[in-house]
């Protein structure tokens, strides 16, 4: 099954506008939000909270919440708990939350229950459905994107396809938003017994973060927004700004592969040389045995390898010394690793489907099909690389929304207050989650403090900047704000 307008939803963590109207909840736990504790993966405690699938008609009925938390042994002067999330969306928070003594420094863990969960949605909260193993596998390996008339028109029967799917197989489609997401963490602030949420979020979880602290300013408790999104950019300029970011990084990865001993690129290489390489594979796949290494393949590979430049980098100089044999061994792996693909073939979780539906429902899209497809030829002159994978992933949010009549939102408001002050981090060359959309968040959450980490890669907290460490963690310990505007380096 071909969705080459599917793969910018699974590719990059794309988000989009919320609504405005502040959300009253009441602030003592109520039949719903309540938790019980159960033992679970031998140091942790599971519990399921219940949520209201609309809260607009609470007779709807109501979502399944998978809860994890993690007390550390050694734990004194406790502060409360710190719900996490991963990013994504899609992502799993309890699986996440299994790590949770790496998640972050031991002086942390010491005072805080470390608390993911799944959001409505995703992992084992009432998860959205739509591709079997094998039609999954049959999408990710398809061609990426329309080249010709033939082509779009079968990027719009698939699309089409793969939509129908999802709403036959997951009741409720409508309500998966990130801005339910948001309320269902307000529940679980009250079903935890804390007066304020305690929050780390990471990519998308930043504009989960900013959602919840838009609908609950007065909830706000110690809050860290890394890897940050901008709540207010709209779709296309998103996707545009996205692809650009993405095409710096591969420029920046030939400079740093020049360098290297080991570097399989020609001396004269310059981004070029990947358009060639998905050009070449797109008709000769790479190999792994008897299975086929596509260009899509390829393509999530080398984007995957771009999010960290410590791991990432050196694996796609292997993955590209391998595919000039015809072996796609390392691009696999990293397409694998980012898809959730185990090595039979079959899936971890319903993270790629999650990941397409509830960013649906979450942009605000004015561009009708053809005037996606005339405005093609724009992302490809702003990022010659990467933008022709990414210019026709509005028509599935299209389709997505014509069907179902999903709520939209639009965000107008310039800024808001908060109880406390947050922590925003921006890495200056972070190509999931450009640095001006940290600075943007910055502005439009008053008396947020930016934390600017200047290198490579997605996200900061934890990836070997102890300025920024320092800084995260004195303010979860201490509540101590950063001087505003902190520089730090990797």
């Amino acid at each position: 099954m071909r969705k080459g307008s599917l793969l910018l939803v699974i590719l990059l963590a794309l988000t989009a506008c919320s609504s405005t109207t502040k959300q009253s909840f009441p602030d003592a736990p109520n039949d719903l939000s309540t938790l019980t504790w159960t033992t679970c993966h031998d140091k942790f405690q599971c519990a399921t909270l219940k949520v209201p699938i609309d809260y607009s008609d609470e007779s709807v009925g109501q979502f399944d919440i998978a809860v994890i938390r993690y007390r550390d042994p050694n734990q004194n002067n406790r502060i409360g708990s710190l719900v996490v999330n991963p990013g994504g969306p899609g992502v799993s928070g309890v699986e996440y939350t299994l790590s949770a003594q790496y998640i972050v420094n031991p002086d942390v863990l010491e005072r805080y229950d470390i608390v993911g969960f799944d959001p409505r949605g995703v992992g084992a909260s009432s998860p959205i459905t739509c591709l079997s193993d094998v039609e999954q596998e049959a999408s990710l390996i398809s061609d990426p994107k329309p080249d010709n008339e033939a082509e779009y028109a079968q990027t719009l029967k698939d699309t089409q396809d793969f939509i129908d799917k999802c709403i036959a197989k997951t009741p409720n489609l409508a309500h998966f938003s990130t801005r339910d997401a948001a309320k269902d963490m307000e529940l679980l602030r009250q079903a935890l017994g804390d007066k304020q949420l305690n929050y780390l979020g990471f990519s998308y979880g930043t504009y989960l973060g900013t959602l919840y602290a838009q609908l609950f300013p007065d909830k706000v408790g110690r809050f860290v927004l890394d890897g940050a999104v901008d709540p207010q950019i709209s779709f296309e300029q998103q996707t545009k700004v996205q692809a650009v970011a993405f095409d710096q990084a591969l420029a920046n990865f030939i400079t740093d592969c020049h360098k290297q001993k080991n570097c399989p690129l020609p001396k004269d290489a310059t981004p070029a040389f990947f358009t060639e390489l998905f050009n070449k594979v797109s008709q000769t796949p790479l190999t792994v045995g008897d299975r086929q290494i596509t260009e899509g393949l390829v393509v999530t590979g080398t984007a995957s390898a771009l999010y960290d430049d410590v791991s990432g980098w050196p694996s796609l100089r292997i993955a590209i010394q391998e595919g000039q044999n015809g072996d796609g061994t390392t691009f696999a792996q990293l397409a694998d690793s980012y898809n959730a693909r185990e090595s039979d073939g079959r899936f971890k979780n319903n993270e790629n489907d999650a990941n397409v539906i509830i960013n649906c429902l979450d942009w605000q899209q004015s561009k009708t099909n053809d005037q996606i497809k005339s405005a093609a030829d724009s992302f490809k002159k702003l990022a010659s690389v990467f933008g022709p994978y990414v210019a026709y992933s509005g028509i599935t949010c299209n389709m997505l929304n014509e069907k179902i009549h999903a709520p939209q939102w639009i965000n107008n408001k310039i800024s808001f207050n908060t109880a406390t002050p947050v922590l925003v981090i921006g890495t200056t060359q972070d190509p999931a989650t450009p640095y001006e959309w940290a600075k943007s968040l910055n502005s439009y959450i008053h008396g947020s403090h930016l934390i600017t980490l200047k290198g490579e890669g997605h996200t900061g907290y934890g990836r070997g900047s102890a300025c920024t460490d320092d800084a995260v963690d004195s303010y979860l310990i201490n509540g101590t704000t950063p001087a505003k505007n902190l520089i730090c380096t990797q």
